[in-house]
């Protein structure tokens, strides 16, 4: 399946007619969005398909995703936030459900050990196959307990416009990233990035770790009433 995530620099930044220009031009069957406004929910009368938004408390963006295939409704997971006056309103990932796989759209905290913090948090909430796909607003690498960084290793963000940075990246479990790119930015400040993803026992071919040693197991059995 193709996974397209872009953050749109809410109203400065990209359009909803430029994430319809994407959309027809990348045919992802999942896409997800940061810093979406409410203009955005026009997306399907412009390429139809199937739209869940959810905003960031005390702000004009939000979350959303969107795919030409059914989607079951998406949910808002609460993410761990800082107590000091004056941060940002507490921040949600948004848990998309898809083809077998559990996705989290976000866009993390600034702080460093805070955002590492919300991944933990995200990690331990998804079940099975997952990905953590968005804007991370982490610096450095990442280290998150059965999950790996699949995404692509280009720079996504130049801050202002000095300082080049690898934001929008995805963390994956038990998935296989067969083909990943990072795509002109456009009107927005992020780069899109683009990842084919498979379910790793799908993508390799082979049968779940239990069925080789359930055969084995059968056969031993059956090798011991032979001797009897």
């Amino acid at each position: 399946m193709r996974v397209v995530s872009w953050n749109l620099l809410r109203r400065v930044g990209a359009g909803v007619g430029d994430v319809a220009e994407l959309v027809r031009r990348r045919h992802p069957d999942l896409l997800l969005l940061q810093e979406a406004t409410e203009e955005v929910t026009a997306l399907p009368s412009l390429v139809g398909g199937h739209f869940f938004r959810h905003p960031m408390q005390g702000r004009i963006y939000g979350l959303a995703a969107w795919s030409p295939h059914p989607l079951p409704p998406t949910t808002a997971l609460r993410l761990p936030a800082s107590a000091l006056p004056g941060r940002v309103p507490p921040r949600v990932a948004q848990i998309v459900r898809f083809r077998g796989v559990c996705f989290a759209n976000v866009h993390l905290s600034h702080g460093q050990f805070l955002n590492r913090w919300q991944l933990r948090h995200i990690a331990g909430a998804l079940q099975g196959p997952a990905a953590i796909i968005g804007d991370f607003n982490a610096v450095g690498p990442i280290i998150l307990p059965d999950f790996e960084d699949v995404g692509p290793r280009r720079r996504t963000h130049k801050a202002s416009n000095v300082i080049s940075l690898r934001l929008d990246r995805c963390m994956a479990r038990e998935l296989h990233c067969a083909r990943k790119e990072v795509l002109e930015k456009g009107p927005s400040d992020h780069h899109p990035i683009v990842l084919d993803l498979a379910v790793a026992s799908e993508a390799s071919g082979q049968q779940p770790l239990h069925a080789p040693l359930s055969r084995f197991g059968n056969a031993f059995r059956e090798a011991l009433k032979q001797r009897v």
